[in-house]
């Protein structure tokens, strides 16, 4: 299975340089005369096709959008079983009903049907935005990322773990709660914003619930953008949580960067987090670098997590390599290959997983 992953990331090389050698095709009948300059750019556009994710206008007040997610994996450990899934299709629509007022429902349909957004959102203006309803929660950049547009296919351990996602305590809520949040830019120069914040309040208990206690979560997040494509975070959380039938804390603090040069994008996160008597906490740096016009993408990433601080031999390590080809703004490809290194573990649990993406 192993080479089947290697074919499939030479095919990605592969795709780039016949999408980059078409360009170089058409730069050629240009310098021989064959067809214009405007003629050129025309075929160029036409085939790479690069538009930003069409919309399907309903009336004047829906916007119709979503995209679908097919994922194969193979795993390295003795008793898995290797196989395709729907990792998601989402249903998305929303709209403005006035210059202040906005609107947003996200469905998702792999697996089971639930709700993954509801909220309105009312703009003042650029220092006060106020979302009402079930929304992402404003901590981690990597949680606040669309899932279309990550540049691995899974997120980091530490995300997944604290962050309302897989491995939380509170079960998988897709980084989303149901609050009030306000944000805004706090200080602007020359029209450019420097400092940006959020602030929320929520049940703490996740999406397409009630709360099981008293104590409303709070959300606070910090964006420091010092120079043009620098972000700088900072957030804290204060939560309490039903474990088990037991009111429990549930804090977190975090920081943040991503910055993104030419083709370069280099991205890292540190959390800790403390549910009830157990500290957790994790780490990840990832980069990225673009080829061929940004149709080929490689990435590295370092990701570690302690999921208890207080039992030894308790930490893993995982190492991704990955390769994502872009055929255009709507259609991609994917290619992770994961080393994990757990300590106290001797298994032999890579594996490898490719997606593929279309949105509409």
């Amino acid at each position: 299975m192993k080479k089947i992953f290697i074919s499939l990331f030479l095919l990605i090389i592969s795709l780039s340089i016949k999408a980059q050698s078409n360009d170089d095709l058409i730069n050629l009948l240009i310098k021989n005369g064959s067809i214009t300059i405007q003629q050129g750019d025309s075929l160029k556009a036409k085939s790479s096709s690069e538009k930003k994710a069409n919309f399907v206008e309903v009336g004047s007040k829906i916007k119709l959008a979503g995209y679908t997610q097919l994922r194969y994996r193979q795993f390295d450990e003795q008793g898995k079983i290797d196989q395709f899934d729907i990792r998601r299709a989402r249903l998305d629509i929303k709209g403005a009903i006035s210059p202040r007022w906005n609107y947003r429902l996200q469905a998702e349909f792999a697996n089971s049907v639930k709700l993954i957004d509801a909220y309105a959102e009312y703009k003042l203006n650029d220092y006060l935005n106020v979302t009402l309803g079930q929304a992402k929660i404003p901590f981690s950049l990597e949680n606040l990322a669309s899932s279309s547009k990550l540049d691995l296919i899974d997120r980091s351990q530490v995300v997944e773990a604290l962050v309302g996602r897989g491995k939380d305590v509170i079960g998988n809520h897709s980084g989303r709660d149901i609050g009030v949040q306000v944000g805004g830019t706090i200080f602007k120069y020359e029209g450019r914003a420097f400092v940006d914040y959020k602030i929320g309040v929520f049940n703490g208990q996740g999406i397409n619930t009630g709360d099981k206690n008293q104590h409303k979560d709070i959300v606070a997040r910090l964006i420091f953008h010092p120079i043009k494509g620098l972000d700088i975070s900072g957030a804290i959380y204060d939560g309490e949580a039903n474990i088990a039938s037991v009111n429990s804390k549930r804090d977190r603090y975090g920081f943040d960067l991503n910055y993104s040069w030419q083709n370069l994008v280099v991205s890292s996160e540190y959390i800790h987090g403390e549910d009830g008597q157990k500290t957790k906490e994790g780490f990840y740096l990832q980069t990225g670098y673009y080829f061929l016009d940004k149709k080929l993408q490689i990435v590295a990433k370092y990701d570690t997590y302690d999921a208890d601080k207080a039992v030894s031999d308790n930490a893993s390590t995982l190492y991704v390599l990955g390769a994502t080809y872009n055929f255009n703004n709507n259609t991609r490809f994917q290619i992770n290959y994961t080393f994990k290194d757990e300590q106290g573990i001797s298994v032999d649990n890579n594996y490898a997983a490719a997606q593929f993406q279309i949105r509409f």
